[in-house]
């Protein structure tokens, strides 16, 4: 029996030595393929170096022609192909969980090129126009070097500029063009970027300032070289591209809103939805989830209006909301600071439901003034993954006479913590994460996290009063709508003006602000599902987890699980979350025999 167990001893220790010895080798391939991949996109994507951290190719800028578009995608399948020939089997959990996501990423990342989607780089939200004019907000300014490289890259938006405009000229041959009620928006932003006085050019901001070592020849090189770039290649290439928009994009540009209406319309729609939620669900699916969202959440209003005293309907109250003027501010300072206020309230409170926050702090910011009348009401800006730029929120001011108190609350929680600014801070600091982990961005994980965390607010006490709890369900009633409207836009055959009336019938907000949320989706399809598909994905794993835990629910412990693998699609967040209760219901299961036993 002793030689039997001693044998049997052996075949397992080689047998397991054996496996692990496969793994080692398959997880050597994974991580060298990861390297490689990041390695090219730092190559290919200069911008995306500088924010990744990686400064060797800080002065150039993307090179965008057909050639290079295709030649990028042929890499993509080359690094498919390199993945496909990895034993999955041989590969640890962890890497398993690398893989499949990675995958993901590759497969979509073809799709995408296939659907042509770099045919229309350019909306009435951004684009590389507006993007460039706010590069140096993500740089840092320290040497003679840095203004060089910026100067450099000054120079060279002429040709970058050139090269979107022939993408777009491909696109109207192929009829992938955005709708002409988006294109003629554009000239408004692009005529803001164009300063009459070069000085008072958003770009020239860097070149106002030189710190402290600088000689003085140095500073009037610079400021010589800048103003120069800014004159030849800048404005010109601005120029040239409101010139083209009026002349040639929006004279061809789709009387359809739907994305349907393009040559690959549905195809493209299909993977917009499955791209954005991670799940395979069809429009009809959404749609009728909206409704039903939509009938909840309209009477939980019903409920809040009836707490305030109030006793009329949601009608009648949004009215009196819109004339009531304690709920809204005379200036951007006065509103800057009721955000300030949320925001450091809020902080207090976060150790209670967090085991770990980010070392990373996020500023507050107004929305630049030449975006401000067509962006949202409020967004976020993650760390640059150096850690020289802080995360920072942008609230729009620019129309105050429809910015409500109110909705600050849920507005703030969802940008910044324990919103987008904690969950993407945090994953940008899980070292032991590969690059591309740390980088993901699945958008029903990201944007469903932050609308969790406006209903987590609730727990918080965030929200002071009513007002501010109405605040709260009047914005997840825009999530809600957004599943009836986007597909109804883009599946459904909806106008327009259609989908304005839905949302100005189940929302307090005005008519101003829904149309730019409406041109929204019309113009990023797919985008607006993933915040209720997302959210209501991780409060039905909360539940399981309530349910299944009783007592021993720890919020803290469930946060961890769904925050400490970063981004991943939903699939993969609810095996983690099961994986999790199995073992803990296990473990209980053991402390409890051992407790019988003794």
């Amino acid at each position: 029996m002793r030689k039997l167990l001693i044998l049997l001893t052996i075949f397992i220790c080689l047998t397991s030595a054996g496996c692990g010895k496969r793994q080692n080798s398959a997880s050597k391939q994974l991580n060298k393929l990861f390297e490689d991949e990041l390695e090219f996109s730092l190559r290919e994507d200069p911008l995306f170096a500088t924010f990744y951290g990686d400064h060797h190719f800080d002065d150039k800028l993307p090179t965008l022609s057909q050639d290079d578009m295709d030649r990028r995608a042929k890499q993509t399948s080359v690094f498919l192909e390199r993945l496909n020939a990895i034993n999955r089997k041989d590969l640890s959990d962890e890497d398993k969980t690398n893989y499949d996501i990675f995958k993901q990423q590759l497969e979509n990342s073809i799709k995408w090129h296939q659907l042509r989607s770099y045919l229309m780089p350019i909306s009435h939200m951004g684009g590389f126009h507006t993007h460039f004019a706010q590069l140096a907000d993500n740089l840092t300014f320290n040497t003679v070097r840095d203004y060089e490289n910026y100067i450099s890259r000054m120079n060279a938006f002429g040709l970058y500029t050139r090269q979107h405009i022939e993408l777009m000229r491909e696109g109207i041959e192929r009829g992938m063009v955005p709708p002409k009620i988006i294109l003629e928006q554009i000239p408004q932003t692009l005529e803001s970027l164009i300063a009459e006085d070069i000085n008072d050019s958003k770009l020239f901001e860097p070149l106002k300032k030189y710190p402290p070592t600088f000689s003085a020849a140095e500073k009037q090189r610079l400021t010589e070289a800048g103003l120069t770039a800014i004159r030849e290649s800048v404005i010109p290439a601005y120029r040239q591209l409101l010139k083209f928009i009026r002349e040639e994009y929006i004279p061809a540009g789709r009387a359809d809103i739907s994305i349907s209406s393009l040559p690959n319309g549905k195809e493209y729609y299909r993977h917009c939805i499955r791209y954005h939620t991670t799940l395979d669900l069809t429009p009809e699916q959404i749609h009728q989830t909206g409704l039903a969202e939509v009938k909840r959440i309209r009477q939980e209003m019903t409920d809040i209006i009836r707490k305030c005293g109030f006793k009329g309907d949601l009608a009648g109250f949004k009215k009196f909301l819109q004339k009531d003027k304690r709920f809204y501010v005379d200036t951007p300072e006065q509103l800057l600071k009721e955000v300030a206020y949320i925001l450091k309230k809020t902080d207090g409170q976060l150790p209670k439901y967090f085991h770990r926050l980010p070392r990373m702090p996020v500023g507050l910011k107004k929305v630049p003034s030449y975006i401000e009348a067509k962006a949202p009401g409020a967004y976020y800006t993650e760390p640059t993954m150096d850690k020289t730029k802080a995360g920072f929120y942008y609230v729009n001011t620019y129309d105050l006479k429809n910015i409500k108190l109110y909705n600050l609350a849920a507005t703030a929680l969802h940008e910044t913590n324990p919103g987008h600014h904690l969950q993407i801070a945090l994953q940008q600091e899980m070292e032991n994460l590969p690059a591309f982990r740390r980088l993901a961005h699945f958008t029903a994980y990201v944007e469903g996290w932050a609308l969790y965390a406006e209903q987590l607010g609730e727990e918080m006490e965030i929200y002071e009063d009513d007002y501010s709890r109405f605040g709260k369900l009047d914005n997840e009633m825009w999530r809600a709508c957004r599943l009836v409207v986007d597909t109804g836009i883009h599946r459904l055959g909806w106008s327009r003006q259609q989908a304005i009336d839905f949302m100005l019938e189940n929302s307090s907000q005005n008519k101003g602000p829904i149309t730019t949320e409406v041109d929204r989706y019309i113009v990023w399809p797919g985008q607006a599902l993933s915040y209720k598909i997302g959210e209501m994905k991780i409060m039905e794993l909360r539940r399981m987890a309530e349910k299944k835990l009783g007592q021993d629910f720890d919020i803290r412990q469930f946060h961890d699980i769904i925050l400490n693998s970063g981004a991943v699609p939903l699939d993969i967040l609810q095996e983690n979350v099961r994986n999790w209760l199995a073992t803990k219901t296990h473990c209980e299961a053991d402390n409890d025999s051992q407790r019988g036993v003794n």
